[in-house]
């Protein structure tokens, strides 16, 4: 019923983290295999567009590590886990100067160092870029250094459920999206690295893979998920023209002197300049102007400020009647910068709207609003080792949870899922090298999987897969999006309840090779789980903060700035509990708090 591989270590997800634990787990001596869903090289890694953030100090001398760690925990409105957030502004530099050492081609400074520029929520100019494409050379330098390397890739394979050998991992089953054909993966440990969950939205810079299978995968095997109320709304993705309605708009072009206008063509993030931020930001237009690069005494502008920020004030700027024509604000950089200095520094930018939707962005403004982009939350794991709750389960990158916190800084990604891809890799071959055998596989289990697979071929009657999660999508669109009240919340519940019966009555047609209405039905389940993972959240976090708006609360309480919301699954239900952040040592707390030197 199905062919079986072995792997002394198994990753599933070929991005940026994924292909930095087969790397560092092969370089170690274990027997390595890399699955992923589409091809390989097609990962939401090159739409990180904007930069690595690592504090080289390339462009201010002043940067370090313990500025990037406070910038990191502040942007994460100090819900992070304090000691991933130290070590990844600790080991940051490094994994940017090895990615340069296998080949990564980053822009320089005139004296001929890695060039860093501006993002928001950064203290310094600290994101080490190319141009903006720099995810795209990041995978590009990973699987060219990859390739001289001895692991096997299997492309264009979709991970369907863990397998476990008691309370540890012992594989997992899937199959090949070509032929339909079943595939068993018998391992001693597993990396996830599968990235978010942004196709539960209707508006999502995420692409057609992102269906949260990583997630939903760690919470059926019984893993512990954190802080999956936080979901990234980028604040500038396309609304018009509509042949790129909710295509990403990197933040390098406000890193390069982008601005935001609202209908009125006022200057409109002034207004919204947190008091957490006072004194770093500047408060005029006037002030702004000033702003130099490199100058520590200087203030940034407030486009600059953290995504969460951004994208509440132009939902308020929509919803109050200052919006554009299409529903959206302008970002212009055509004012600011000339033609020459855009296509230089934004070339991605400037030829693919003017390809795909006829926009010369270095004479039109763009028309841009919050677009679903990333999720803070995913799976509960050590800090040192990346390990989850389960033994021998790891993971790395947008599946994992604690390292942003409430919300994600721009350009912290990319070196997170280095830092930590890194460090899953290695902890999950030491875990494999521990091992005298192989964990036992329940065929039995693995075949009933399989029959649940095909369960949809069964139905001569039932649900259209893409019209269920349609209507998931405009569920999650509406009612559990940048601002969340418990009446919509709990209405979104009860709406997915209803939805998940509908899904178990989905209906596939035709034979099992080629059979995009087949993917959907099985991608539906975990869309599922990973909406019902978010709203439960949601419905807990009885606050505002970070990525987490809740008009009915919307303070920040310090009650809440001390706990993680936690989902897991017993007796076939999901719940949720509160669990205590871990205590962070003073000295780390006094950096936190205290003013920027």
């Amino acid at each position: 019923m199905f062919e079986t591989f072995e792997h002394d270590v198994l990753v599933i997800g070929a991005g940026g983290a994924g292909l930095r634990a087969a790397i560092e787990a092969h370089a170690m001596g274990a027997h390595v295999g890399l699955l992923c869903k589409s091809l390989l090289g097609k990962a939401h890694t090159v739409m990180a567009e904007g930069g690595i953030a690592a504090a080289l100090a390339n462009n201010v001398a002043q940067d370090n590590w313990q500025a990037h760690f406070r910038d990191t925990m502040r942007g994460g409105k100090l819900l992070g886990n304090w000691r991933m957030a130290q070590i990844h502004a600790m080991e940051a530099s490094a994994r940017v100067m090895e990615l340069e050492q296998w080949g990564a081609m980053f822009d320089r400074t005139s004296d001929g160092r890695i060039n860093q520029r501006n993002f928001g929520g950064h203290r310094y100019p600290r994101l080490a870029h190319v141009g903006d494409r720099t995810g795209l050379e990041m995978i590009r330098s990973l699987q060219d250094h990859s390739a001289e390397q001895d692991f096997k890739v299997y492309m264009e394979f979709t991970a369907y459920r863990l397998l476990k050998d008691g309370d540890r991992i012992s594989g997992v089953i899937g199959y090949w999206r070509e032929t339909g054909r079943f595939a068993l993966f018998r391992a001693k440990a597993v990396v996830l690295a599968t990235g978010g969950i942004g196709k539960c939205w209707q508006v999502t810079s995420n692409s057609w893979e992102y269906t949260g299978d990583g997630h939903a995968m760690a919470y059926v095997a019984g893993a512990e998920l954190i802080d999956m109320e936080f979901v990234q709304f980028h604040p500038t993705g396309m609304v018009w023209p509509p042949s790129i309605r909710g295509t990403l708009v990197t933040e390098a072009v406000r890193g390069e002197g982008g601005v935001l206008l609202n209908g009125k063509g006022e200057r409109f993030m002034f207004r919204y300049i947190p008091a957490m931020f006072r004194g770093e930001f500047a408060e005029n237009e006037d002030e702004a102007k000033r702003w130099l690069i490199g100058d520590k005494l200087a203030r940034r502008p407030p486009e600059l400020l953290t995504r969460d920020v951004i994208s509440r004030a132009i939902v308020k700027e929509i919803k109050e009647g200052r919006g554009t024509a299409h529903g959206g604000v302008s970002l212009d950089i055509a004012t600011q910068r000339t033609a020459e200095k855009i296509r230089s520094k934004l070339p991605s930018m400037y030829h693919q709207f003017k390809e795909l939707g006829d926009l010369d962005i270095t004479k039109q403004p763009m028309e841009v609003g919050p677009t679903t982009h990333y999720v803070m939350g995913g799976v509960r794991v050590d800090p040192e080792t990346a390990q989850s709750t389960i033994s021998g389960l790891f993971a790395a990158g947008e599946c994992a949870g604690g390292m942003h916190g409430a919300n994600r800084l721009g350009g912290n990604s990319l070196s997170d899922l280095l830092v930590f891809g890194r460090r899953a890799g290695a902890s999950a071959a030491e875990y494999a090298k521990a091992l005298n055998a192989f964990p036992n596989v329940d065929e039995q289990v693995a075949r009933n999987l399989c029959r649940e697979m095909l369960a949809p071929f069964d139905r001569t009657e039932g649900e259209n897969p893409f019209a269920v999660t349609e209507a998931l999508q405009t569920v999650m669109q509406d009612w559990v999006g940048i601002v969340r009240t418990e009446e919509e919340l709990v209405r979104a519940r009860k709406k997915i309840s209803s939805l998940k019966e509908r899904a178990l009555h989905v209906r596939a047609g035709g034979n099992r090779q080629y059979n995009p209405g087949w993917h959907q039905a099985l991608d539906l389940m975990n869309l599922l789980v990973g909406s019902e993972m978010v709203i439960l959240a949601a419905i807990e976090r009885k606050e505002s903060r970070g990525a987490h708006t809740r008009i009915d609360f919307p303070k920040s309480e310090s009650k809440w700035a001390k706990v993680n919301v936690t989902i897991y699954e017993k007796a076939g239900q999901m719940h949720v509990k509160q669990q205590p952040l871990p205590e962070i040592p003073e000295d780390l707390r006094k950096l936190v708090e205290g003013e920027p030197s």
